[in-house]
């Protein structure tokens, strides 16, 4: 009997490997946040799955990802119980799935690589699919602190996901070799493991501008008004919530006009904002003017506001407001969160979910990228939840942004680990496109990220106030950028066929092992 040709472990022991690879990935993320522990979750799963049966393979990754997706979205409970079980158990099984994937594929020459471009086509599907996918959870979204983390600016999200599992799979490919007296194969995926997991350290992210279609810098402010309250009823008091960024942006104004800090271009506040339409509330949009005045710059507002002819449905808009005009240019949200911001099948859920009652309109969505003229400085506008989908990001890159402005309102998860996992995602977009990534959040974290995804300054959940900063501006494209969809296009083709392989390859055992039985 080849030992190579075998599972590597009996199928208890693959469980409770599970289990264990689960918790470590977890680990990778906030709040503990030790980004290479999701390769190390990579081998233990892989170590599970090595040529066993499909049915064991599909219960070890519904193991793994069911430990990892209910501690990571463990936030979810704020919206409640059966909402959290069943998002975790959504993503599991996407988990589950790699698994029988890894247990064909192992069975190929050059499995590692395999193995690695099946996470890169589990993670294109479940960001995708149903109603647009929830992407949270992809291994490159916990290495904005790690030498992986910067092949971002290579390969983008993808990439970064593909390098951590090929480390953690070559070194299990290594080991088996070794134990096989295969001295030749040990040194190579030893050293694949190596240089994948040392070389991309060795990536240069820029800190400049440039004067590709504009200026090199900005000053920008980013103002974190607070909420009055947390939890689902974070905005029930939509008034206090306008009132007090409008107080901490005039606040801001006696410090430019007193010389603290510099004049801004241009100030972000947070999505939600202005809860109130300001098209529609006089009040709400002469204090927006007066704060707009008072620091003598544009506003970004995160506004709520009704859709012409439409009294079932909202925007949720980001809207430059001008000291002297008012509103001007606005960018309404392409991606509402489903269940969150909109109800699919609302008639036959309604009278099954009471809570979907707090959400009495659906959001709709826009229809265009969020590329904002604001004073003369193309911004990129994506909001919340936005961040974490390429299509989004993509979409203002492509179109020339020269800064990303994220609006987001994270006061719901006060208190939870959501706010610091969005804020590696956002770090993680910064070192993808190369550029400055302005985020600006009702209750915390707000930041001012540098493009190699370092911070320039933070605002945490228990402060509210502005902050100030010169940033960099830049025209210039990555290389993840210009590559757009291309790495998960020719991983996906390669996982499926190696699935492909891998499937005639076992289906070809069965038929030996038949045709061995006595008769």
């Amino acid at each position: 009997m080849n030992p190579e040709r075998e599972p590597l472990v009996k199928a208890r022991i693959s469980l409770l490997l599970s289990l264990i690879a689960g918790a470590v990935m977890w680990l990778a993320f906030p709040p503990v946040s030790f980004g290479p522990y999701a390769a190390v979750a990579a081998a233990l799963l892989i170590v599970a799955q090595y040529r066993a049966s499909l049915r064991r393979a599909f219960l070890s990754g519904l193991i793994a990802g069911t430990v990892f997706f209910a501690l990571l979205i463990s936030w979810m409970q704020v919206i409640g119980f059966d909402a959290w079980l069943l998002l975790a158990g959504y993503c599991a099984v996407w988990i589950a799935l790699v698994g029988m994937g890894t247990a064909l594929v192992t069975r190929l020459p050059a499995w590692p690589v395999w193995v690695a471009c099946l996470w890169v086509l589990q993670e294109a599907l479940r960001g995708s699919i149903p109603f647009g996918g929830f992407p949270w959870g992809r291994l490159a979204f916990a290495q904005p602190d790690t030498s992986f983390g910067k092949l971002a600016v290579l390969l983008g999200q993808a990439g970064v996901t593909f390098a951590l599992v090929l480390a953690g799979a070559s070194v299990v490919a290594a080991v088996i070799a070794y134990r096989a007296g295969r001295r030749p194969q040990f040194v190579a995926w030893a050293v694949l493991a190596a240089v994948v997991t040392v070389a991309p350290g060795l990536i240069p992210l820029t800190l400049d501008g440039d004067e590709v279609d504009g200026s090199p810098s900005a000053v920008v402010a980013v103002v974190q008004g607070g909420t009055p309250q947390t939890g689902m009823g974070a905005m029930d008091v939509r008034r206090a919530v306008l009132d007090n960024h409008v107080r901490e942006t005039i606040a801001l104004g006696e410090r430019i006009d007193a010389g603290a800090v510099p004049q801004p271009d241009f100030v972000l506040w947070p999505e939600n904002s202005a809860d109130i339409d300001p098209y529609a509330d006089r009040e709400a949009a002469a204090a927006i003017s007066a704060a707009a005045r008072a620091v003598g710059a544009p506003i970004i507002v995160g506004a709520v506001v009704e859709v012409p002819g439409n009294p079932d449905g909202v925007w949720n808009l980001g809207i430059v407001w001008n000291p002297d005009t008012g509103p001007g240019e606005r960018y309404a949200k392409v991606h509402p969160v489903p269940f969150g911001e909109y109800i699919p099948f609302r008639r036959q859920l309604a009278g099954l979910i009471s809570r979907l009652d707090r959400i009495p309109r659906d959001f709709i969505p826009g229809d265009r990228p969020g590329l904002l003229d604001v004073g003369g400085i193309l911004v990129g506008d994506v909001i919340c939840f936005e961040v974490a989908y390429d299509d989004v990001v993509s979409g203002i890159i492509d179109g020339g942004a020269r800064i990303v402005t994220v609006q987001t309102n994270n006061a719901t998860y006060a208190g939870t680990a959501q706010p610091m996992q969005q804020l590696f995602i956002e770090r993680m977009r910064a070192i993808e496109t190369g550029r400055t990534v302005a985020v600006a959040a009702t209750s915390g974290i707000s930041a001012i990220i540098r493009p190699n995804g370092s911070y320039a300054s933070t605002m945490g959940e228990d402060e509210v106030g502005s902050s100030v900063e010169e940033v960099a501006l830049r025209g210039q494209v990555s290389t993840a950028s210009r590559l757009g969809r291309l790495p998960v296009a020719l991983a996906s083709i390669l996982a499926i066929g190696a699935l492909i392989a891998g499937a005639v390859l076992l289906v070809r055992e069965r038929g030996s092992r038949r045709n061995r039985l006595p008769e």
